[in-house]
């Protein structure tokens, strides 16, 4: 007898630094988002596939929901509008250690209730709390504001209750055919996941000094004889001339830095050797340039 497969589309929304891309992660079991402690690392619509069986589940992970201050940003909520628009389940991620329940996350659960659309509330970051009692006021909170289907305290970072989460994610899944290969874990090409990889070595390294003004276009990757050596030429782009020094660092040791955690990165998620060149230019106010923001892939 013909075994009937199941699917489930997923969309992982909440406010900016909450650990969505960390929980992606989690749930896929392998590295498809970057992850960062700033606020909005993740600026597109990044999907992760996960096959067990009959069952697949694909997850959209969505940039935080924030107020726009430039084209990108404008760019960035118009993602989560949209995945919240498209799917089957919402999974609401929220910070377990905050004291409120923010405008974003209301407004979130104000659009679930507008599209009748099934949700999850996560409660994320448990593994930083000291008191357990505040979890449970915090859960008490959320279930006024919203009818969720179910309330889960986890920890992506430790993965105390992502087996959980998973389960009822599957049971939630509905007949229907597979979107993706079975082997896959994401639909975002390699370039995509090359660039993000060196951003994210870049906002590790650069704390608060350039936060969002940079971004990573790959400007060709090519695959050597034999395959097994890839040379990937990257460029990285500043907002100003100030902050391309500080990218590229005294005696170009910042830059040095990024490129080879980043190059390590990369050769384990090609699986290959790796000569990887950087290069840093400066294009002014880039994020509120539509022809810009559209060559780097954010459109």
């Amino acid at each position: 007898m013909d075994t009937k497969t199941k699917s489930g589309f997923i969309a992982i929304v909440g406010k900016p630094n909450v650990g969505k891309s960390s929980l992606l992660n989690a749930l896929v079991g392998e590295k498809v988002a970057i992850v960062s402690g700033k606020p909005q690392t993740t600026r597109t619509r990044i999907t992760g596939v996960l096959t067990e069986g009959e069952v697949q589940l694909v997850f959209i992970d969505t940039p935080g929901l924030h107020k726009a201050k430039n084209k990108l940003s404008e760019y960035m909520v118009e993602q989560v509008k949209d995945s919240v628009a498209d799917v089957d389940l919402a999974v609401l991620v929220a910070d377990a250690t905050a004291k409120e329940i923010y405008k974003a996350e209301r407004e979130l659960m104000e659009s679930f209730a507008a599209l009748h659309l099934p949700a999850i509330l996560v409660l994320n970051k448990i593994d930083l709390l000291d008191k357990k009692d505040a979890l449970m006021a915090r859960m008490q909170a959320f279930s006024q504001c919203y009818d969720f289907a179910h309330i889960l305290p986890l920890s992506a970072q430790t993965g105390e209750g992502v087996d959980e989460l998973l389960q009822i994610l599957r049971e939630a899944a509905e007949e229907g055919p597979h979107f993706f290969p079975d082997d896959a874990l994401t639909d975002q090409p390699e370039r995509v996941i090359v660039a993000e990889i060196i951003r994210e070595k870049i906002l590790n390294h650069m704390y608060e000094e350039i936060p969002h003004g940079t971004a990573v276009a790959i400007e060709s990757m090519k695959e050597r004889p034999g395959g097994k050596l890839m040379d990937i030429h990257a460029t990285i782009l500043c907002e100003k001339q100030s902050h391309k020094g500080m990218v590229i660092g005294k005696n170009g040791a910042m830059l040095k830095t990024v490129a080879s955690e980043a190059r390590a990165e990369i050769e384990s998620f090609l699986d290959c050797k790796v000569n990887l060149q950087c290069w840093v230019k400066v294009r002014d106010d880039w994020r509120n340039k539509e022809r810009v923001i559209k060559e780097l892939g954010y459109q």
